[in-house]
């Protein structure tokens, strides 16, 4: 099922965020939607997943008028002055994903995640007029928040598009048969490689716990803190749950009350 802004994990350009600066981060949602489901596109050959890819390149940098979303997002970008740099980047994780490679190791994922995570951070920070020293700790975020997707999904990305997001070197050493992943539950050698990309994930999430109060735009702190708060909840989850077997999404109360939980906690730490 194709995702919408509104059906995400984690919320997209959300009422806390001020409006003049929804309209270009809708855009770059829109951008990336569009690219994912030409990659996830299972009725595409890689070299057809590629050519379209590369005309949402050539229509972002001007080179062509062939995909709508590109156009958007590139009039957007000349309107707020920013340059292309994070949607190319993005377009690289896609090209990726359209040949269904194997994550060789734990540093391989995280370099994909530089590519496919981390420049939609970067993109909000600059549409917000951030500091670039925020940069590394949203980076810990969006790595967290991809890597999160990747496990609680591992079963239908193996199932539906043949694609394995989990290090091949931690499966290797556990003796983990590839075939478990597309199986109705995990067995004891994948939970245990389940459970260090979690505690990985963990330190991630360590590491991004002061974005928050790193930025100058409240309303974008608050975001953040919700964000952090809904990741640790489900990353919280991954290390009680199978992915395989149980439902790992929160669903509209839970969000809700983290949503709150988070947005009070925030604005009481901001005025101590």
């Amino acid at each position: 099922m194709t995702r919408t802004a509104t059906t995400e994990n984690f919320p997209v350009a959300s009422w806390l965020i001020a409006r003049k600066h929804r309209r270009p981060i809708m855009a770059f949602y829109r951008f990336a939607r569009t690219a994912d489901d030409i990659a996830d596109n299972i009725g595409l050959s890689p070299t057809d997943k590629l050519a379209q890819l590369e005309a949402m390149r050539a229509s972002l940098v001007g080179e062509a008028e062939t995909s709508p979303p590109a156009v958007a997002l590139r009039d957007v970008l000349a309107t707020r002055g920013m340059d292309a740099r994070h949607p190319l980047a993005l377009l690289e994780a896609f090209r990726r994903d359209a040949t269904n490679p194997r994550i060789a190791s734990w540093a391989d994922l995280i370099g994909y995640c530089r590519v496919s995570a981390m420049p939609v951070g970067r993109f909000v920070l600059d549409v917000h007029g951030e500091d670039r020293a925020t940069w590394p700790a949203s980076d810990a975020l969006c790595a967290a928040l991809q890597i999160i997707n990747h496990v609680q999904d591992c079963r239908d990305d193996y199932r539906d598009l043949n694609r394995i997001y989990i290090p091949a070197d931690w499966l290797a050493s556990g003796a983990v048969p590839v075939a478990s992943l597309g199986g109705p539950r995990s067995p004891a050698s994948l939970r245990i490689v389940l459970g260090r990309m979690v505690q990985a994930t963990d330190d991630l999430l360590r590491d991004s716990s002061g974005f928050a109060d790193l930025l100058h735009s409240r309303r974008l702190s608050l975001e953040v803190a919700v964000i952090h708060r809904l990741a640790t909840s489900l990353n919280q989850r991954l290390h009680d749950r199978d992915p395989l077997r149980d439902r790992v999404h929160h669903g509209r109360l839970a969000t809700l009350r983290l949503t709150i939980g988070a947005v009070i906690g925030q604005m009481l730490g901001a005025s101590e």
